[in-house]
């Protein structure tokens, strides 16, 4: 800062120098002035000025020191996210192996207990079957006794007797 304020002494003189007419009378009183009011400004303005800019740096420190670890919470919770993620793919995949198992065993399960439950009908339609032609073989044999016993006693030998029975099984 000082060397600047004697360049511009410098250039001042030299510039107040080609001027012929005023040469002699005033430089030296003008070249006075000049430094008590560049001293008396710095006097004055230096010190504000300097913890002005002092403390702008301080706030432009501290600014960027709040970014860099907004920066450094940021990659943190990213990878904090991304081993989430790592960890919620793994569960997944482990959750579809499992549902396939249990899929896969509740499937054996109700095609077992289907199978079971068909055997069962089939052995019970079997049953009903032999029930319904056992009663229907009685029933036929009733009418044919009932119709015979209605008969004549007379009229009815065994030549008759297998006739009626074979018109009824027939």
């Amino acid at each position: 800062m000082s060397r600047i304020i004697v360049f511009m002494l410098m250039l001042s003189t030299i510039a107040l120098a080609s001027n012929t007419e005023h040469a002699n009378s005033d430089i030296l009183q003008r070249t006075v002035n000049f430094l008590l009011f560049t001293g008396l400004v710095w006097y004055l303005v230096a010190e504000p000025i300097k913890n002005f800019f002092a403390a702008r740096s301080q706030a432009i420190a501290d600014e960027m020191q709040k970014v860099q670890d907004k920066l450094k919470e940021s990659i943190a919770q990213k990878k904090e996210a991304l081993s989430k993620i790592s960890d919620a793919e793994k569960f997944s995949e482990d959750l579809v192996v499992s549902s396939k198992k249990e899929n896969k065993i509740i499937n054996d399960n109700i095609m077992a207990q289907c199978e079971s439950d068909l055997d069962i009908l089939n052995k019970q339609q079997n049953g009903l079957m032999d029930f319904e032609q056992r009663k229907m073989v009685r029933e036929v044999v009733e009418n044919i006794l009932s119709e015979i016993l209605s008969q004549n006693n007379e009229d009815f030998d065994k030549k008759a007797m297998a006739n009626v029975i074979l018109k009824k099984v027939a």
